[in-house]
């Protein structure tokens, strides 16, 4: 089996997806699938770009693919601090301050944080300065000891939720690094929940406020770099939290926490 062969097959199978069912939704015959993964037959770069598109490959996982098929990148990586991205990154950073006095993230593939609004500060106050010290994880930041884990009120619950997810991701994107984050994770005390809670959304309830997260993606991305970004932001999850932010807000003069 070739390196290609080899990687359409585990895409496959991470996918869950039968060679009939790949045929199904490319129009490729099952034969011709078997010989690609079998190395009985080279693809083209626009097969390959065709089936990643129908797994749903990631974009790097893409250029990955073609560079084993011996075909260059289809897709540009670009630096963050680069100038190609500098007006996307601006309009995203200006997301993050319109997001303000709610907390409010901007994160790459691996949860590390890129930037991030005043309201953050609120979940960062009093946690141990080598967790803050860049690279910040955001996932490490929240469920570690000396982190925001011992503030968040519904730590199981919470914890269950990031573990699920971290699997989630894990598996769709292959990631190794996402397999090592969720097992250091995982390692740290807080419990999980077997049962599903009530409730619409799984909430934080950090110290004496409820919110509930919204995760933010571009929808049309052509850029390596710009397909892993995410912004991960917090509102309200009740009518409590949203009056106590605004009382803040108000007394203030300029929102709780400016730096």
């Amino acid at each position: 089996m070739s390196d290609v062969g080899r990687m359409l097959r585990g895409w496959r199978d991470t996918r869950r997806m039968s060679q009939l069912d790949l045929s199904g939704r490319s129009g490729v015959s099952t034969r011709h699938l078997s010989f690609m993964e079998t190395g009985r037959s080279r693809p083209t770069r626009g097969m390959l770009l065709r089936l990643a598109e129908e797994l749903d490959v990631p974009l790097r996982a893409r250029n990955e693919l073609l560079l084993a098929g011996g075909f260059a990148p289809a897709y540009s990586e670009s630096q963050l601090d680069g100038p190609p991205l500098a007006d996307v990154l601006g309009a995203l950073r200006n997301v993050l301050a319109g997001h303000s006095p709610n907390p409010a993230v901007l994160v790459d593939r691996h949860w590390t944080m890129i930037d991030s609004n005043d309201g953050v500060a609120r979940f960062t106050a009093g946690c141990a300065p080598e967790l803050l010290a860049p690279p910040v994880n955001v996932l490490r930041l929240a469920l570690h000891p000396a982190g925001m884990a011992p503030r968040i009120g519904n730590l199981a619950e919470w914890r269950t939720h990031i573990l699920h997810r971290l699997d989630r991701q894990a598996a769709a994107t292959g990631d190794p690094v996402l397999h090592d984050l969720r097992a250091e994770l995982a390692g740290y005390p807080g419990g999980e929940v077997t049962a599903h809670p009530d409730g619409l959304v799984v909430p934080l309830r950090f110290e004496d406020l409820d919110f509930f997260s919204v995760t933010t993606v571009l929808g049309t991305p052509r850029d390596v770099t710009l397909s892993e970004l995410a912004i991960e932001a917090f509102l309200p999850a009740t009518a409590a939290t949203a009056a106590a932010l605004r009382r803040e807000v108000a007394g203030s003069g300029h929102g709780p926490w400016a730096r």
